[in-house]
């Protein structure tokens, strides 16, 4: 064995397996198209609490997504191990918002379509993609479900009170009813026809009935 054979090795032989400049268009490309899918969560957001740090993994995933790739398609052997160890990887953050688990799907499928070449592809779907949820996930405010959260004193001022939900929201629907020490609590689906919320100043004003209470329905109402 020579001295050169001892300093050969095919780790080394795989530096120039991607070019500086592929390496460059892909990873600009991925950090605007990452930037891009950033800037539609910002705009869509709909939580309750806002995390800067979720969109900012956003940016970051396209772009770790585009390098694996890359890495992937330049070494056939480098691709199976790279199967082997993905699969050993773990999340155990919980997702909150079901259209998070949408964005990060977005993330990674445009990481992985962009270094596979397809940049067309990559770039329009993302634009259509965003288009779509701008379009969907920003409706008017009272169009979405709120749950009206009420106490009253007696079956009387109950009935009154539903009553004067009927004809005040648009739609309306018994989600629970909860009867305690003659209190009868009651959740109700309502669908607004505006955006004023005077008529829960006028329901806790009428007679027989203890507190009202308005939150946003998100869809993860639990009876």
């Amino acid at each position: 064995m020579s001295f050169q054979d001892i300093f050969k090795s095919s780790f080394l032989e795989n530096i120039n397996s991607v070019s500086f400049l592929d390496m460059g268009i892909s990873m600009v490309l991925a950090f605007g198209i990452g930037l891009f899918i950033f800037l539609i969560y910002k705009k869509t957001f709909a939580g309750v609490m806002y995390s800067s740090s979720f969109g900012v993994t956003l940016v970051a995933l396209t772009m770790i997504a585009t390098l694996v790739i890359l890495a992937v398609t330049s070494n056939i052997v480098l691709s199976l191990g790279m199967v082997g160890a993905l699969s050993i990887v773990r999340f155990r953050t919980a997702i909150k918002e079901p259209l998070d688990i949408a964005f990060l799907f977005w993330s990674i499928a445009a990481g992985i379509v962009l270094a596979a070449g397809l940049i067309p592809l990559a770039v329009f779907g993302s634009v259509v993609i965003g288009i779509i949820l701008l379009l969907f996930a920003n409706k008017k405010s009272h169009c979405n479900p709120f749950i009206v959260v009420l106490r009253c004193e007696n079956r009387g001022s109950e009935a009154a009170a539903t009553e004067f939900l009927r004809k005040e929201a648009r739609r309306i629907a018994i989600k629970s009813k909860t009867v305690q020490d003659g209190i009868i609590e009651l959740n109700v689906e309502v669908r607004m026809k505006d955006e004023d919320t005077g008529f829960v100043n006028a329901l806790s004003e009428m007679s027989g009935v203890g507190s009202v209470a308005l939150v946003q329905y998100n869809g993860d109402y639990m009876g």
